[in-house]
Order: structure tokens, then C-alpha cells, then sequence
């Protein structure tokens, strides 16, 4: 790369903040040269896209649990009974739960 003719200008505004960011990344990195700093950030940089859909999805899942939850403390409180199906719900809801947790940790490994 030594021996390499750069010809191409490149150029970018940050604010007051961005520069000391990049100043920190840079001290914990060792590298003093911001040029090199950047370029070498720009070339083997690591860009993470998360996609939160299946966070959505879970999150969805955690709400329809804790409403359903609700319903049954209510009704266990005026009657004082529970049913077998109000468990049966539970345990559907928790499995459904559990298996969208696989899905997210599953893409986080993946990472």
C-alpha cells in the first residue's frame, strides 16, 4: 500500500462531539495519524445492521402474555378459581415467547 498514489479526495463535515468520539476511538486503538485512523476504519470497519422485527415480534408477545396474565389475576381474584385452560394459555404464550428469544439469539450469534 506503501507505494500506492492516492488521487481521490475525500471529504466529510462532523460536529464538535463526532471529532472528540473519533479522538477517544482513536487513543484506545493506539493509532495517533487521524488520516490513517479513518481510512483504516473505512476499509476494515465492521458495520452491524440489526433488524429489530423479531425484538418487535417479542415485544408484541410480552404484551398479549402480560394482558392475558391480567385477565386471569382478575378473574382468579373475584371467583378465587383458575382453570386448567387459563394454564394451558399461559404455557402456550411462555412457549411462544421462548421460541421468539431462540430467534433473536440466534441472530445476535450470528453477528
Amino acid at each position: 500500500m506503501a507505494n500506492k498514489t492516492r488521487t481521490i479526495d475525500l471529504h466529510f463535515m462532523v460536529t464538535a462531539e463526532e471529532k472528540e468520539m473519533i479522538k477517544r476511538r482513536m487513543a484506545q486503538t493506539g493509532i495517533t495519524n487521524m488520516r490513517a485512523y479513518l481510512l483504516k476504519q473505512a476499509i476494515d470497519g465492521e458495520v452491524i445492521h440489526i433488524e429489530l422485527d423479531s425484538v418487535k415480534e417479542m415485544v408484541r408477545l410480552l404484551g398479549n402474555a402480560t394482558n392475558n396474565l391480567n385477565q386471569i389475576a382478575r378473574r382468579v381474584n373475584e371467583t378465587g378459581n383458575i382453570y386448567t385452560a387459563d394454564i394451558d394459555d399461559i404455557k402456550a404464550r411462555q412457549d411462544e415467547i421462548q421460541a421468539q428469544v431462540k430467534v433473536i439469539l440466534r441472530k445476535i450469534i450470528s453477528l
